[in-house]
C-alpha cells in the first residue's frame, strides 16, 4: 500500500548518493533504477556517486508507457500509481541483476495527467524482498518537480540500504 506525504524540502541528492554509493559499496550489493517522471536525473547522481563502477547497474528510462510495458513488464493501463512504481523497481531489479533498484513515475506538469494533479510522484524501492512504495505530493514547476522527485527517490532508496539512518 502507499503511503502519502506532502514534503517541499528536499535532501542534498550529492550527499544521498554518496551514502549509497558507501553502503553498496561496503555491503557488496548492487543497484538499478528505473525512470519514468525524472527522465534519467536519479540514475546520473548515482553513475557520479564514488565508485559508482562497483555498484551501479545501470537504469532504464522508460518514459513512453510501451516501454514500461515491453521493457519492465509493467502491466498495461495508468502508469501514475503505486502498482506501476513497483513494477517498475521489480522490473529494472530482474532486467539488470541488482540487489536493489528504485523507481519514479509521476505527473510532473504543468497540467494533470491521468487525473492526478501536477507534482503526484510515486516512488518505489525494492531490495531483500522488501518493497516499498510512496506517494510523495511535490509543489512547483516540472522543472522543480523532477529535482523533488529525485532527491526524494535517492533519499527512499538511502534509507533502504541503510536503514539503521532511516
Amino acid at each position: 500500500m502507499a503511503g502519502t506525504e506532502v514534503t517541499d524540502r528536499s535532501p542534498d541528492p550529492a550527499d544521498l548518493a554518496e551514502r549509497i554509493a558507501t553502503v553498496l559499496r561496503d555491503t557488496g550489493r548492487t543497484a538499478a533504477v528505473a525512470e519514468s517522471l525524472t527522465g534519467g536525473s536519479v540514475s546520473s547522481r548515482l553513475a557520479a556517486a564514488p565508485g559508482a563502477s562497483e555498484w551501479f547497474r545501470g537504469a532504464v528510462t522508460a518514459y513512453a508507457p510501451e516501454v514500461k510495458f515491453s521493457v519492465l513488464d509493467v502491466t498495461p493501463g495508468p502508469v501514475i500509481t503505486a502498482a506501476c512504481a513497483r513494477q517498475l523497481a521489480v522490473g529494472v531489479a530482474r532486467l539488470l541483476h541488482a540487489d536493489v533498484a528504485v523507481a519514479t513515475t509521476g505527473a510532473g506538469g504543468p497540467g494533470p495527467e491521468e487525473d492526478r494533479p501536477p507534482g503526484t510522484v510515486f516512488i518505489a524501492v525494492t531490495g531483500g524482498g522488501d518493497c516499498r512504495v510512496r506517494e510523495y505530493h511535490f509543489e512547483g514547476d516540472p522543472a522543480e518537480i523532477v529535482a523533488a522527485a529525485t532527491a526524494r527517490a535517492l533519499a527512499d532508496l538511502a534509507d533502504l540500504v541503510d536503514p539503521r539512518d532511516a
